[in-house]
């Protein structure tokens, strides 16, 4: 019995000394500080109740909170940037000037399935607490994920050639031509410092200084609506009514394909965990799924809005006209000043702050989306500051060169934009099918993998994106395709990138899923019935 006192007594001195399981790191723990983060626990912001919101752990998420919307709200506005980017203003100039008020109701459907694509983008993020180069890199053999990378990095590239010559241009207007192209390709380029600068100081202050883009944006283009005048009743019959003709085809693809970035994609799956979010605690994740969807929503309402006022000036100004066919970035702001003059600002310069604007945001967030990509799919643990460099420097030496090359001419910089809206187009698929192959399985997403209804929902969504930017590549080929060893290098790359596709989409297990779930439910009940 004495014995036995003493055992007991040793074993509580030993409970005392050595650490409880609780303070020891756990195997999640160990696999987060092996992997890069998105962000660093010290650099998330925390989510306060404000309110009694009763048990964390409850199924149910607590009730609605406006502070804890404002806490939310953020990630859904740099996210939107890609929807305003200079390549999406482009096409909505071009989409006024050729099909005037017609396509509104395209635009508005457009930036609806964006919004989709955008909310499973988030929906990913939040609910397996990595984003979605990271869950890439697990899911896919070595080979695939070097695909994949590749092909986001060069839709990265693209995007970011696009921006960064928009705001060279915005550049080049506001001083009066002064600033050449490739002057302004440098000065956009520090925009990178600017960049590790803000985030040094938390990603709030980054998402103000986005705040004051997106309203210069807003501003500008809305005084451009104001001055030009539009017709209300053509804009409302344009948003309710569809048309479409063939005259107009090209712009329609275009307004479509300008609509799903596959680097945007990316890169709101890791905007969404600068908020602390416990993945364990469903009630947390449905909590900041519905916050996620209304800042979102709101976002793209409002970039919805300010492509509309583009896409109605230029429809105002530049529709049945001799330029209609002729206008494009580099020459929009000359033709504006040509057909509406001045008045307390002369419209040039109103067009140049928010192109500016626009192409400084996105020349940011596309810094951003680069060290994710980077990060996310070869697991690299380098300095932020490094990893922003060479993101930066990846795009900013071949815009440099186009800038130095195609300085001197409109229409070459106009084709140039258009083969980077095809790049784009090619891209589209290899961020698509994985976010779709991704958040439709248990295994990565657990209670909140989406059902089948909203799965058949997103496949149709992207097997319409997809259709539709091949016929914009088709169309793009058959007219710009010459020469017979151009010609078989095009098929051969075409061979390549469809065989690419189709495995991506057999690794989904898509066809033998959604689709087919309701008929095998029912094949048991008709064998029954017909051996009774």
């Amino acid at each position: 019995m004495e014995n036995d006192v003493k055992v007991d007594e040793k074993l509580e001195e030993a409970d005392r000394l050595l650490p409880h399981p609780q303070s020891l790191p756990s195997n999640s723990d160990d696999e987060e500080s092996e992997s890069e983060a998105a962000f660093e626990s010290r650099d998330k912001i925390v989510i306060v109740d404000f309110e009694s919101s009763g048990d964390a752990d409850a199924a149910t998420a607590p009730p609605f909170s406006w502070r804890k919307l404002w806490l939310f709200t953020g990630p859904g506005f740099l996210m939107s940037i890609a929807f305003l980017d200079p390549g999406n203003l482009e096409g909505d100039l071009q989409a006024g000037a050729i099909a005037g008020y017609s396509l509104l109701w395209l635009l508005m459907w457009a930036t609806a399935m964006g919004l989709l694509i955008q909310m499973l983008s988030a929906r990913v993020g939040v609910a397996t607490g990595r984003h979605l180069a990271e869950l890439c890199r697990d899911e896919y053999p070595t080979w695939a994920r070097y695909v994949l990378w590749s092909m986001a990095e060069i839709a990265l590239i693209g995007a970011d050639i696009q921006e960064v010559i928009g705001s060279a241009i915005a550049i080049q207007i506001l001083s009066r031509g002064v600033l050449p192209l490739w002057a302004g390709v440098v000065i956009t380029a520090s925009d990178c410092f600017l960049f590790l600068f803000l985030e040094n100081y938390g990603v709030r202050k980054l998402e103000a200084v986005f705040a004051v883009l997106i309203a210069t944006m807003g501003l500008s283009f809305a005084w451009m609506f104001g001055e030009t005048k539009p017709s209300g009743k053509e804009l409302m019959i344009g948003i309710l009514l569809p048309r479409l003709s063939s005259k107009t085809i090209r712009q329609a693809v275009g307004v479509v394909g300008c609509v799903i970035m596959p680097h945007n994609v990316f890169l709101h799956s890791a905007l969404v965990q600068s908020r602390k979010i416990d993945p364990k605690k469903k009630s947390r994740v449905q909590e900041a799924l519905n916050y996620y969807l209304i800042e979102s929503s709101v976002a793209l309402f409002i970039s919805f809005m300010i492509n509309l006022f583009v896409t109605t000036v230029f429809a105002k100004g530049f529709y049945g006209t001799e330029k209609a066919n002729n206008i494009g970035l580099v020459n929009a702001g000359q033709y504006l000043q040509e057909k509406f003059g001045g008045g307390l600002l002369p419209i040039l310069y109103i067009w140049g702050i928010g192109l500016l604007a626009a192409g400084q945001s996105s020349t940011i967030t596309g810094t951003y989306a680069g060290q994710f990509i980077m990060g996310g799919f070869l697991n690299l643990r380098l300095k932020k500051w490094m990893r922003a460099v060479i993101t930066r420097s990846c795009a900013i030496v071949p815009t440099m060169i186009v800038a130095i090359v195609f300085n001197t001419s409109e229409a070459s910089l106009d084709v140039l934009n258009e083969w980077l809206n095809v790049l784009q187009s090619v891209q589209i698929p290899f961020a698509l099918l994985p976010l779709l192959t991704l958040v439709s399985k248990e295994e990565v997403m657990g209670d909140f993998k989406i059902g089948p209804i909203l799965q058949r929902i997103a496949w149709t969504v992207a097997a319409l994106v997809m259709i539709i930017n091949g016929y914009l590549l088709l169309d793009f080929f058959v007219s710009e395709v010459d020469g017979f060893m151009f010609g078989v290098t095009v098929c051969v790359w075409t061979t390549a990138y469809v065989a690419f596709i189709v495995y991506l989409i057999s690794h989904s297990n898509f066809v033998s899923s959604p689709w087919s779930s309701s008929s095998s439910i029912e094949l048991p009940k008709r064998v029954t019935i017909s051996d009774s």
